[in-house]
């Protein structure tokens, strides 16, 4: 584990230097000293971090959660909705389109819908705080977006489920998506009316003791969540929207940014674990026409976000690029694709793509401007067309109501 930490922080700070994002390294890092690449091998079982990279996952998500204001939800519901549900409604129309024509077969085509339709929360929350672009206007839309797609997610995986294990009952996955809608129905309603509560239940000048509330209460609510079908993440992204909102949310975000920094780079550690190498080159014209179509769709997808919430090109193209990588999500379809013995091209072709769009994805965030100049807009604008209309926004953004 010791050795994992440090050769994460060895590539990273090598990355800083270049001007490089830290998660492609942090996942290189995991390639290099995996079990399925020559020389050392610091981890032979990627199983053995498995429970550290969970950890690393709940504790980004509620990070998320704690930057998200209840006042968000409430004031920009609808937009919130509208822009997710094109988001969803173009990518993962896409991914369905894309895995038909793939010719794998109808199970193979639904778990590629899912791969490339829903972003990495991972990866996306930590590329918003890499680019300190936390504060900035769009990121509400993003974080939305998120929020809408880990609904999506809870239900796809329900009704996934009972088609990947052979199951004919419909009965079953109505049940399955009922449960998980159910537990994300009481979780959002406690942060709606429970605040209250929950703000003296926290309330302590002990920062040891906050914190060992704060991360206890993370974890619980994350494992409860997958005994219900729900995302585990998603379970700590509604304790952090919780929290953020009580009279101790300044001080727990500040107390909770080590852990997330070291427990989160474990998460990309170990997602590099996975990935076999050698495996990459059977399917290397199928991931790179994915990676196209996702490019396209998502440029599509921040533009129709943009204009719900009448931004921009820079906006709009911080949307497209911030959104792009996939992650965590597509590994677990992939674990479930193995399991219930699909094509076994799936495999290969998730790993490549995931890692290829998790290093194009954060430098393609951080160079956003140069996409924002080709968009309607942002045509002759200089290399800061992504940030400088952030004072115009919030004349153009319409009041909360």
């Amino acid at each position: 584990m010791g050795g994992a930490f440090l050769a994460a922080a060895v590539l990273a700070r090598l990355g800083n230097r270049i001007g490089l994002p830290t998660i492609p390294l942090f996942i290189l890092a995991g390639i290099l000293l995996g079990p399925h690449t020559p020389g050392i091998v610091l981890v032979s079982d990627p199983h053995e971090l498995e429970m550290l990279s969970a950890l690393g996952l709940v504790l980004l998500l509620f990070y998320l959660g704690l930057e998200f204001h209840l006042d968000d939800l409430r004031t920009g519901g609808r937009r919130m909705a509208l822009a997710g549900g094109a988001y969803l409604a173009l990518n993962v129309g896409a991914g369905l389109a894309f895995g038909f024509a793939l010719g794998w077969g109808t199970a193979e085509a639904l778990v590629l819908a899912g791969v490339l339709g829903i972003s990495s929360s991972a990866i996306v929350t930590k590329v918003l705080v890499d680019l300190g672009r936390i504060g900035n206007p769009e990121t509400k839309p993003i974080l939305g977006i998120i929020v809408v797609e880990d609904v999506f997610l809870a239900l796809y995986l329900a009704a996934l489920q009972p088609i990947l294990s052979g199951a004919d009952s419909l009965a079953a996955a109505v049940v399955d998506g009922g449960k998980a809608f159910g537990f994300l129905l009481l979780l959002a309603l406690a942060a709606r009316f429970g605040t209250r509560v929950v703000s003296r239940l926290f309330a302590t000048r002990d920062d040891e003791l906050l914190v060992i509330s704060f991360l206890g209460a993370a974890v619980f609510v994350a494992g409860v969540s997958e005994w219900f079908g729900v995302a585990d993440a998603i379970g700590a992204f509604m304790v952090g929207l919780m929290l953020g909102s009580t009279a101790s949310g300044a001080r727990i975000r500040s107390l909770v940014h080590p852990l997330r920094d070291a427990f989160g780079a474990m998460f990309f550690f170990a997602f590099g674990l996975s990935i076999d190498p050698g495996d990459l080159p059977v399917v290397l014209w199928p991931v790179l026409a994915a990676v196209a179509v996702t490019l396209v769709m998502n440029v599509v997808a921040g533009l129709a976000a943009a204009r719900v919430y009448g931004f921009g090109a820079g906006p709009a193209a911080n949307v497209a690029t911030t959104l792009l990588a996939r992650g965590e999500f597509a590994l677990i379809l992939a674990t479930m694709a193995a399991a219930a013995g699909l094509d076994e091209r799936l495999s290969p072709f998730i790993a490549g793509y995931v890692l290829l769009l998790a290093v194009l994805g954060p430098l393609a965030a951080g160079r956003s401007a140069w996409l924002a100049r080709l968009l309607p807009g942002g045509r002759g604008r200089g290399p800061e067309a992504a940030g400088d209309e952030e004072p115009a926004l919030a004349e153009l953004t319409p009041p909360a109501r």
